[in-house]
């Protein structure tokens, strides 16, 4: 498996991924997937902004899976703090691949200088995504009660932190 930056050949990979989990999970909660020309815009806004989208290769060249970081919220108070989101295809999810997707984004974070990555997890039932992020060292800081809406049904949302680097321990040069 390698894990390299996304380009614009990946997106029909991507969308199709994302699409299995809007349709089918509850990791996200949009319930219509994105078009082709959503995901370009999607994944040129992230680069433009100078963030990391990145996908993960088998060693035939097929897609296995994509994850990228945003800042937190769009204001300049957040400006050290990075939320990850990660999506891999459901035929390989538990081998491995989630994990190097999100350790890699944790390494680009910080020498970007980013001092605390999020996840936000959707489904408090989500043990894979939770486990995948205890494994790298994050702790679950709360859980947002029935936030979210989908298949029918209320959703929990789970938040969990990790700091990068420095943390709080000093002040961004």
């Amino acid at each position: 498996m390698q894990i390299r930056d996304a380009t614009d050949a990946d997106v029909s990979a991507l969308t199709a991924i994302y699409a299995h989990h809007v349709l089918h999970g509850t990791g996200t909660f949009e319930v219509a997937p994105p078009d082709e020309a959503e995901m370009a815009r999607r994944l040129a806004r992230i680069r433009d902004r100078g963030w990391a989208w990145l996908v993960a290769d088998a060693e035939d060249g097929t897609l296995l899976g994509f994850a990228f970081y945003t800042q937190f919220r769009d204001l300049a108070g957040y400006a050290h703090c990075a939320e990850n989101a990660i999506y891999v295809r459901d035929d390989v999810r538990g081998q491995g691949v989630g994990k190097a997707l999100v350790q890699a984004l944790l390494d680009r974070a910080e020498a970007a200088g980013f001092r605390q990555m999020l996840a936000v997890i959707g489904d408090a039932d989500n043990v894979g995504s939770i486990g995948l992020h205890v494994s790298l060292g994050f702790r679950q800081t709360g859980v947002l009660k029935s936030v979210g809406l989908k298949f029918g049904a209320w959703v929990d949302v789970v938040l969990m932190q990790k700091t990068l680097g420095e943390g709080d321990r000093s002040l961004p040069g």
